[in-house]
């Protein structure tokens, strides 16, 4: 497949990428244009600043031994996979690599042309690094670990300069049960930042999916249960629920319903739905008109009586969150949270649940003293201005690390712009520990 054949027949993704003057502005002021870079590459260039990675020199961590990795490989779910992903995506010798990562963002496999390979090695982009935002900035893989979401990453969009030569898109790919198993990824020229391109990673990433699903269907007995149904809430304007397979796109509206009920088993009453829809009056007609819309989007998953309950458990992405962090996975938890739930929604229900789960999540990461989690935790929105976090990680961080001194001044913007917390205790000087 040649570069010229592709990129005369596909077309673009939507939007013009950044220039590389944009991502200049960025770097050194801290601020994007006002327009011309895409929201989800504006707000992944915050993190990765925050996060301290050098945009002219990112490190890719590769902490683990070739024998540790062989090890990691072999016991993931995508190692069933691989013959799936060469037929789809590198059939034909494509101009480009495609590339698996676990959870955690480590790349367990990277395949595809050879000069392509070789070029991206050179910004380490190579078989055990890590390509979390908080490692090597916004790319891909990375992005889509830290949305939940597919992703594609063209040119100067990327936070390092080394990598900004090259496209990418990636998709995360997940089990039955909805928790994250790692991301698709294909990266290379002209032909990855097209539209076609996009739409061949999702594909293979759902025959991935298919494919794991079946091999958990044949260790199971011979008539398992169908999968639960899967709502995804988290940093989501709406939200999705998978039922039997198949995705649907739900409304902002909607996706409150479905949350509320998952939250409440045992059913709402129209009227005390109402309440947790909306602080104003809304009236029970109105709360039935919506629930009648929705069950016509979702079916039998809805109950036909009241009080409006589920006809089955679902189990959402909020869930996986909790789940990790019961089981005192604190690494799972924050890499499970993907931002907010609905973080544009104001009804009084689902603002509880969010203001729970990122507690939970914040007094986990804080309370583990790992400058790894905590520094992911204060990259992200909700961290980038917690006093709090930027102490624990200067507390936690080596004495005159990079981690620490950054820590250090983002706790003296903090003092500038807004002022030392009401008792909050003096802090340690940098490299005093």
């Amino acid at each position: 497949m040649s570069t010229t054949s592709v990129t005369g027949a596909l077309s673009p993704i939507r939007g013009e990428p950044p220039t590389s003057a944009a991502h200049d502005e960025f770097v050194s002021t801290g601020h994007a244009p006002a327009r011309g870079v895409r929201r989800v590459v504006a707000d992944s260039w915050r993190r990765s600043r925050r996060s301290g990675v050098d945009p002219e020199r990112p490190a890719p961590p590769v902490d683990v031994s070739a024998a540790d990795l062989a090890g990691l490989r072999s016991e993931h779910p995508f190692a069933a996979v691989l013959p799936v992903v060469r037929r789809l995506l590198l059939d034909g010798d494509p101009a480009w690599v495609a590339a698996l990562t676990d959870a955690s963002g480590r790349l367990l496999w990277v395949g595809g042309d050879r000069g392509v390979r070789r070029a991206v090695e050179a910004a380490g982009f190579v078989e055990g690094a890590v390509w979390r935002e908080d490692c090597a900035g916004t790319n891909a893989p990375g992005t889509a670990l830290a949305t939940g979401r597919d992703v594609q990453v063209i040119g100067s969009e990327h936070w390092a300069r080394p990598v900004q030569p090259w496209n990418c898109a990636a998709v995360p790919v997940h089990d039955v049960h909805g928790t994250v198993l790692g991301v698709l990824d294909v990266t290379g020229g002209p032909p990855v930042a097209t539209s076609m391109a996009m739409r061949l990673v999702r594909a293979t990433a759902a025959a991935v999916e298919a494919t794991i699903a079946a091999g958990t269907g044949r260790a199971a007995p011979a008539t398992p249960a169908p999968p639960a149904p899967l709502l995804r809430v988290l940093g989501s304007q709406g939200g999705t629920v998978v039922v039997d397979g198949t995705a649907h796109r739900l409304s902002r509206r909607h996706a409150e319903i479905l949350l509320l009920l998952a939250e409440h088993p045992a059913g709402l009453a129209a009227d005390e739905l109402a309440v947790l829809l909306s602080e104003h009056e809304l009236s029970a007609v109105t709360v039935r008109a919506e629930v009648s819309r929705l069950r016509r989007a979702v079916g039998p998953l809805l109950s036909e009586s009241r009080p409006y309950r589920l006809t089955r458990a679902i189990r959402s992405d909020v869930d996986t969150v909790r789940s990790a962090l019961a089981l005192g996975d604190v690494a799972e938890a924050i890499g499970s949270y993907t931002g907010p739930v609905l973080p544009r929604s104001a009804a009084p229900g689902v603002e509880r649940v969010r203001a729970a789960v990122a507690d939970e999540v914040r007094a986990a990461v804080l309370a583990s003293h790992d400058p790894h989690l905590i520094v992911r935790w204060a990259a992200s929105d909700e961290g980038a201005d917690d006093w709090d976090a930027w102490r624990a990680l200067a507390a936690a961080s080596a004495p005159g690390s990079a981690g620490q001194l950054r820590a250090h001044a983002q706790l003296s913007r903090l003092e500038a712009e807004l002022g030392p917390p009401r008792g909050a205790p003096a802090r340690p000087s940098p490299g005093r520990g």
